[in-house]
């Protein structure tokens, strides 16, 4: 039998969801097997994130096509992995990163990277006749030698936004729902797209906008957080569902974007606070609410105020280091020293290979760190993430609201392989 090798690649200028180019890359290998990917692309991209390469040329695309990245995979990196084993998912992330030779992957650009890295684990895992979970299963039981079963995810279902996802006065991100008192996923995205639906009609009634934003949430013009929270409360109760057992709210306050000069401008109710300040306003959040989890509470350079917050809410609730953390092992392991937040969002594209966010998964389980797979605003059809969740028994996964093909792809993903394979659902048992 011939060894199995990297026959071709091929790389194309595609678009995400916001209409921006993007990369999608087909692997073919030598047993005549192919496989396409696509990458995502952040709005709220943390300073210290893997870096995408656009090609600035403001006469296409005002300056965000990727035809430049379309060209280095095509040929160099084409050459750079052709005849090798795709198998060794390792060796050829690894081989990416060091002809890179930049920590922030500026040279070919984290899109460039991820794109191939991706594209090449779907195909191996084609080749092998394996549901792409497994694939991911068995490569991160390898890796780190763990006992790791493949679980689906419980959902963060974003269904109201705000902040640089939608265009309304809104300072939080995202107020999402988390179905958590159910057995299976199925019941869990029943429950989510019932209350996604009522939140609309209780909007319709208080002839506010309903009109989406990036990640499918309704992006109404609203007073306050309080104001949204206390829909999505009604929304629930219609709904015929109980708040603080069987639904959960959680909230991505995406602070780098309203910190400056020392200060969260909260523009929407007029208010500007010091770190101590926040973090006594969103102690206010979780005593009147159902919240489990609060994500990117602080800026991504506030680590005194992050101890302080964890300190204060981390033995309650899931605090979440988005842009804190950025899926970088340094960032986590300084977090981890600090006792800082207790959770890890893990963005692929923030780091740039699969093998990079497995290291960073597991570290964060190795220290008692929750971990949860997360989309980007500006996505795709692809659907990987929602089996990289799965394979990584990662126990939570964000992928926007029921809504825009992009977000339900990987629900509907989910579904199918709960049904197809009897994947067991991970739930959530506790917070922290």
């Amino acid at each position: 039998m011939n060894k199995l090798t990297i026959e071709d690649i091929s790389a194309f200028e595609v678009f995400d969801s916001r209409g921006n180019p993007t990369l999608a890359c087909e692997v073919r290998l030598s047993d005549d097997s192919s496989s396409i990917s696509y990458v995502p692309s952040g709005a709220s991209a943390g300073k210290y994130e893997a870096l995408e390469i656009r090609d600035k040329d403001e006469t296409r695309f005002f300056g965000r096509g990727v035809s430049k990245a379309v060209n280095v995979i095509n040929n160099e990196i084409k050459e750079l992995l052709a005849g090798l084993d795709p198998l060794d998912q390792t060796n050829i992330d690894s081989i990416l990163c060091k002809a890179d030779g930049t920590n922030n992957k500026s040279t070919f650009g984290a899109n460039t990277i991820l794109v191939v890295s991706l594209a090449n684990l779907r195909v191996s895992a084609k080749s092998r006749s394996l549901p792409l979970y497994e694939c991911v299963n068995l490569l991160y039981k390898d890796l780190f030698e763990v006992d790791e079963k493949a679980t689906l995810p419980n959902p963060m279902m974003n269904i109201l936004n705000g902040g640089v996802h939608a265009d309304n006065n809104i300072d939080f991100q995202e107020f999402m729902i988390q179905p958590s008192g159910f057995s299976n996923f199925k019941s869990a995205f029943q429950c989510g797209v019932e209350i996604y639906h009522e939140l609309k009609e209780q909007l319709k009634k208080q002839k506010l906008n309903i009109s989406v934003g990036d990640e499918g949430g309704f992006a109404p013009q609203l007073d306050s957080a309080e104001e949204a929270l206390d829909l999505i409360l009604k929304a629930i109760d219609v709904s015929g569902y109980k708040a603080g057992s069987q639904v959960f709210i959680c909230l991505d306050c995406a602070s780098s974007e309203l910190f400056n000069e020392g200060q969260y401008l909260l523009r929407g109710i007029d208010k500007s606070f010091n770190s101590n300040e926040m973090i006594n306003y969103l102690n206010t959040l979780k005593s009147k609410y159902p919240i489990n989890s609060i994500e990117d509470g602080l800026d991504e350079d506030d680590w005194e105020g992050w101890k302080s917050l964890t300190k204060s809410l981390g033995s309650e609730i899931q605090l979440v280091g988005d842009d804190l953390f950025v899926t970088n092992t340094n960032r986590i392991k300084k977090g981890i020293k600090q006792k800082v937040a207790n959770s890890v969002l893990v963005k692929i594209n923030q780091i740039g290979t699969i093998s990079e966010a497995m290291e960073a998964v597991n570290l964060s389980k190795e220290n008692g760190y929750k971990t949860i797979i997360s989309h980007r605003s500006g996505e795709t059809e692809d659907t990987s993430i929602a089996d990289i969740a799965i394979g990584l028994n990662s126990g939570q996964i964000k992928t926007g609201a029921p809504c825009r093909t992009d977000r339900v792809a990987k629900y509907n993903r989910m579904l199918i392989l709960e049904e197809k394979f009897n994947i067991p659902f991970s739930g959530i048992d506790e917070v922290t």
